[in-house]
């Protein structure tokens, strides 16, 4: 069990990653305004359990690999930047479908949202990256290692599943507003789909650390 200290200390590493926009507020963001906010919730469950995936990677030594070997990485990294590009392909092509905009959609299934909120979270390499080089600094090698990394992995992932839920939540009624206003319909398809494409280039052309 880790110290009080570097407990609380690492609660706010975490809530300041959690409150950083990404690939996974961008996807649960979408969700919730073109589906409403069940969709968004579900998609964050999907999430979630990408970031038990990586806590249970970091804490047994396997995210390592990642680091070690760069093709492990590179291939994550491109995969994670290819789904952004369409994303934003898909708001400012010519009668193109923002993911943020609300309109008719095929309803999707329960399994497909939860699907693809993990995949959205595997998807993210710095997610992976974040785990091995931010939970040794926290971790005191003579308290036992395995147990620490899965305390403070609960603690990233419960302050992660809180932000993003409220984040869904408010996403949800926003829907509203825009069907009402198409000439903010119209910004959004632009604005979003530059801070896809933004966030792919980023994603693509970052060195590894």
């Amino acid at each position: 069990m880790p110290h009080t200290p570097q407990l609380l200390a690492f609660g706010l590493v975490a809530l300041g990653m959690a409150l950083t926009p990404g690939p996974n507020m961008v996807y649960l963001i979408s969700r919730s305004i073109c589906q409403g906010r069940t969709a968004g919730l579900i998609s964050l469950g999907g999430v979630a359990l990408g970031f038990v995936f990586y806590m249970l990677c970091a804490a047994f030594g396997i995210t390592a690999l990642l680091v070690a070997i760069p093709f492990a990485y590179d291939a994550l990294r491109f995969g994670g930047a290819l789904y952004l590009l369409y994303l934003a392909w898909q708001a400012v092509k010519p009668g193109g479908r923002s993911p943020f905009q609300v309109r008719d959609l095929p309803v999707d299934s329960p399994r497909k949202l939860f699907t693809m909120g993990f995949v959205t979270n595997l998807l993210n390499p710095k997610i992976a990256v974040l785990y091995l080089s931010l939970l040794p600094q926290f971790i005191d090698p003579s308290h036992g290692v395995l147990g620490q990394s899965l305390v403070l992995g609960v603690v990233q992932i419960m302050l992660s599943i809180t932000v993003n839920s409220m984040v869904a939540m408010t996403a949800g009624s926003i829907a509203l507003f825009l069907a009402r206003r198409p000439t903010w319909l119209l910004i959004q398809r632009w604005l979003m789909g530059t801070v896809l494409a933004g966030l792919a280039m980023r994603m693509a052309t970052e060195a590894r650390r």
